[in-house]
């Protein structure tokens, strides 16, 4: 069944047991996870079970046989599917039509038109809930912003909301991650919350000292070989900006992937960029709209997973950080190029 406008908190905080199957879809693909983050907390903190899409494509009943199998440690746990689209539908339908169900399903989409088979099935199956997220824009966006500061312990001011809004182009995993970073820095959680000062976000915003180190991973990512060049020629010499650089850099991703996922499904880049509106911040809009119109989703894909395997070996083993951040840099920026 498809949620009725004031029922979701309800839903996910409360679920009925009587449902087996959750969708959340639409262009706030950070926003559907989020509630179904929240659902995982209402299902008494259920473990996150993953299970590719493909994986259920293949196997339409593996899905309502591991929704039906008792856990191995006696806790409460829920099957998570994702990326998930109609390929995934056969499945759900045996998993709606199973005798028994020991663990509900979870299923992040993107974009899914109405003609589409699984939102067709969760709309009109009783034991199914469809539920589509906006990308949210203006007073809910700034609202939004406030709300999860307040989930970290931080006391947000409007003004401030709507600074950290367009730092993070309006994805809430990023903007909690950003949260995050503030609270923990003003000792705040939500026993001994804290203002959220200008001075903090000044220090540690992402649109702040990070705007620069951003700045060497938009390059790479654009393609612009000689303005990357010039820019990891000024890093101090033994310096230590590796990693941050690489942070930074797996924010951008970060903001990027459900968007270019969008892309994959069949969008027009134009379309995404105008469903962002307000959320995503003018001077980006220009890079923004050429990193999608560079990056496919699968490649954007092995880039995240090469900085992250990139951090891991600076953290983990001595390793000449500048001479490893700049081959990745430049490799990154030769493939933007090659893929225009």
């Amino acid at each position: 069944m498809k949620t009725v406008r004031g029922s979701l908190p309800k839903a996910l905080d409360r679920p009925d047991p009587a449902i087996r199957f959750y969708l959340f879809h639409g262009p706030d693909e950070a926003g559907s996870r989020a509630l179904a983050g929240q659902l995982l907390k209402g299902l008494g903190n259920a473990d996150k079970f993953v299970v590719l899409g493909q994986a259920v494509k293949t196997d339409p009943a593996a899905l309502a046989d591991e929704a039906g199998a008792m856990s191995l440690f006696g806790g409460k746990r829920a099957i998570w599917v994702e990326p998930a689209g109609d390929e995934i539908a056969d499945g759900v339908e045996a998993l709606l039509d199973a005798p028994a169900c020991e663990s509900s399903v979870i299923a992040i989409a993107g974009s899914l038109r109405k003609t589409s088979s699984l939102l067709k099935l969760a709309e009109a199956h009783p034991s199914a809930l469809a539920h589509i997220s906006y990308v949210p824009e203006g007073r809910d966006l700034d609202r939004l912003m406030v709300d999860l500061g307040r989930e970290h312990g931080l006391r947000v001011s409007p003004d401030i909301a709507r600074r950290i809004a367009a730092s993070v182009a309006g994805n809430q995993a990023v903007a909690s991650q950003e949260l995050a970073k503030f609270a923990l820095y003003l000792e705040a959680d939500s026993s001994h919350p804290r203002d959220l000062d200008p001075e903090t976000v000044d220090l540690l915003g992402g649109d702040s000292a990070d705007a620069d180190l951003m700045k060497l991973g938009d390059l790479a990512l654009a393609g612009r070989m000689d303005a990357l060049l010039e820019e990891l020629a000024r890093l101090p010499h033994g310096g230590s900006e590796a990693v941050p650089v690489l942070r930074a850099l797996q924010r951008r991703l970060l903001m990027l992937a459900p968007l270019c996922a969008r892309i994959s499904r069949g969008e027009r880049v134009d379309a995404v960029m105008t469903s962002m509106g307000k959320a995503l911040f003018w001077k980006d809009r220009q890079l923004i709209e050429r990193l999608l119109s560079t990056w496919p989703a699968e490649r954007l894909a092995e880039v995240a997973s090469r900085v992250s395997a990139l951090e891991r070996q600076i953290m983990l083993r001595p390793l000449d950080d500048q001479a490893a951040l700049g081959e990745m840099l430049v490799g990154m920026a030769r493939a933007a190029n090659r893929g225009r």
